[in-house]
């Protein structure tokens, strides 16, 4: 059974989108991402280039998070939010040529998510090619 199969077992609007799939265990908010991109004629089965997108109160928590996503093996950039009214601070962090499976779609959001509520941070999701 492939991932598509699987989410469409695992959909339910009646959850909570930072609940946890029981059959999966990825979000139901990723799982909807995973959706629109099958919506989008995305093969599954095919490499593409990931986003995750990270925001931290200053410069220097950015660099930490920066630092701690590289050694996960993610490039990143640390930038200025493209908000001229926000003084957060963003981190890109991306891979190429990964084939989504759950349990890297599992390891990236307790990655992303771990590293924003160490450092007072905000995880904004991610995206990817399809």
């Amino acid at each position: 059974m492939g991932l598509l199969d699987r989410l469409k077992r695992s959909r339910n609007d009646e959850v909570d989108p930072d609940e946890r799939s029981p059959q999966l265990g990825i979000k139901y908010k990723d799982l909807m991402v995973v959706e629109q991109m099958v919506k989008a004629g995305a093969d599954l089965s095919e490499p593409r280039h990931w986003i995750y997108y990270l925001y931290l109160p200053t410069e220097a928590l950015a660099e930490e998070a920066a630092v701690e996503a590289r050694a996960a093996g993610w490039g990143t950039v640390v930038r200025p939010s493209a908000d001229e009214a926000s003084t957060q601070w963003c981190v890109v962090a991306e891979q190429h040529d990964v084939v989504l499976t759950p349990a890297l779609l599992t390891d990236a959001d307790n990655l992303f998510q771990g590293i924003a509520d160490r450092l007072d941070g905000d995880y904004d999701g991610w995206e990817a090619s399809v």
